[in-house]
């Protein structure tokens, strides 16, 4: 098998959304939508008390798109227009397909231990054909979600399948990988990914050699599509490493974001306004 090399590294920006919520932004919706079919990736992490209360992201809209939301520390309370309610506390995940339209609120709240909050959000996208598709949610129970030990390497595993254990988020049009993975020192994980499958790794722990090239934390690591496999090598001498891992199939359509919406014509995302401003967006 061959191991993919490295095409570049993405260094997070910083960003503000929702009431004033500050984010590392690695990735964000674009036209060219040259990471397919991944749209978005923050990395939110509230651990400045300067920075004040969490204001969070009150009740905003979505269609065309999937968000997924992961929490390593503190929590997240949400709302939606389907009636869901619920928190999302460390190590758990929601993975909330929008379909042809949600309201939804996320709202984060620090860990009492730590004072901290620190988590992902992923948005993935929708093929033409489900993009006024049912919303639905896929809540994740962090005591759900496989932990697969191995040589010094953990991972959860979130979507995906890792030595004949599958992630308990399923049925999802990009057949995702989403995981966590764990490098203790001197240690190497090797993982198999079909040609054409874009790949990408959030270094957000630590430093590690992708292939030949060392990568330090924190960076988003874009593959080229020259492999079956990638190799990841943590230092002996380091402290090891942590990285998401994100993998899927491009669907390889003309998208059109605006803001919370991801469509594949013009005329959809006017659609879209149109339905919101005239109430007609949530049925």
């Amino acid at each position: 098998m061959t191991n993919r090399t490295i095409s570049h590294i993405i260094e997070p920006q910083n960003a503000i959304e929702g009431a004033g919520v500050l984010l590392r932004r690695s990735i964000s919706p674009r036209a060219t939508n040259e990471y397919d079919p991944f749209l978005l990736f923050d990395h939110f992490a509230f651990n400045n008390p300067l920075e004040g209360p969490i204001r969070g992201f009150p009740m905003h809209p979505h269609r065309g798109l999937e968000t997924v939301t992961y929490i390593l520390d503190g929590s997240v309370n949400h709302r939606d227009s389907l009636g869901n309610v619920g928190v999302i506390g460390p190590g758990d995940v929601q993975w909330m397909t929008s379909g042809r339209g949600i309201l939804h609120e996320e709202m984060p709240k620090r860990s009492e231990n730590s004072g901290n909050i620190y988590g992902f959000q992923l948005w993935v996208n929708l093929p033409a054909t489900q993009k006024m598709g049912q919303p639905r949610y896929q809540e994740v129970n962090s005591s759900t979600i496989p932990v697969i030990e191995k040589d010094g390497v953990t991972v959860r595993l979130v979507a995906g399948e890792l030595d004949g254990i599958n992630g308990p988020v399923t049925d999802i049009s990009a057949s995702p990988l989403y995981m966590d993975v764990k490098l203790a020192p001197g240690s190497k994980f090797i993982y198999p990914i079909p040609s054409g499958h874009t790949v990408l790794a959030y270094v957000f722990e630590g430093a590690g050699e992708f292939g030949s090239e060392v990568v330090e934390s924190v960076s988003m690591v874009v593959f080229n599509d020259d492999g079956d496999q990638i190799e990841v090598k943590s230092d002996a001498s380091g402290k090891g490493m942590q990285f998401m891992l994100i993998a899927g199939a491009p669907f390889k359509e003309t998208i059109v974001p605006y803001g919370p919406f991801v469509m594949n014509t013009v005329e959809e995302i006017q659609q879209t306004i149109a339905e919101l401003r005239n109430g007609t967006f949530i049925k």
